[in-house]
């Protein structure tokens, strides 16, 4: 699987999965009736910095993204956003461009990443749990899943600086 930076041309391939998942209001606390054109300023926007997946055909089956969380004086700290195409799920695409992404921000300075909004049912909270990161708060019914009613939100941390740092 090769992942790379994402071109403007890539978006036709990610709004497919990214509606698909957005719209099922299941795992993002977007809207799901977000058009085409506010999903792809959501995600593609300029302080982003976007990634694909590719399987070997040249297929985008994932994306990421890694922008600032914060500015100023905390903009030190991460954030980032996974899709991957649910016909894909279960590859590993979500861990590659997990690590993929974990990489690039300490490449680029970031000393920490969070997650704001982390569906409490999401499988993914076991992927980012494996990858060392941890639960700060879980603000109660805060999400309406469409299956499972008000469930939790978690906002997720994980320390990027390398020890002894």
């Amino acid at each position: 699987m090769l992942i790379r930076e994402a071109a403007a041309g890539d978006w036709p391939h990610i709004w497919p999965f990214w509606h698909r998942i957005v719209a099922a209001a299941e795992t993002y606390a977007w809207d799901p009736g977000t058009s085409e054109q506010e999903a792809r300023a959501l995600w593609m926007g300029p302080a982003k910095r976007v990634y694909v997946a590719e399987d070997p055909a040249g297929t985008v089956v994932g994306s990421g993204y890694l922008t600032p969380n914060y500015g100023g004086p905390a903009a030190g700290v991460a954030n980032a956003g996974f899709m991957v195409d649910p016909d894909r799920t279960g590859q590993g695409i979500g861990r590659a461009l997990a690590e993929h992404i974990l990489t690039e921000a300490k490449a680029h300075g970031y000393h920490a990443m969070v997650f704001n909004a982390v569906v409490e049912t999401n499988p993914a909270v076991g992927l980012w749990q494996s990858l060392g990161f941890t639960v700060l708060a879980t603000v109660p019914k805060a999400f309406d899943h469409p299956r499972r009613g008000r469930v939790g939100l978690h906002i997720m941390y994980k320390a990027l600086d390398r020890p002894g740092e």
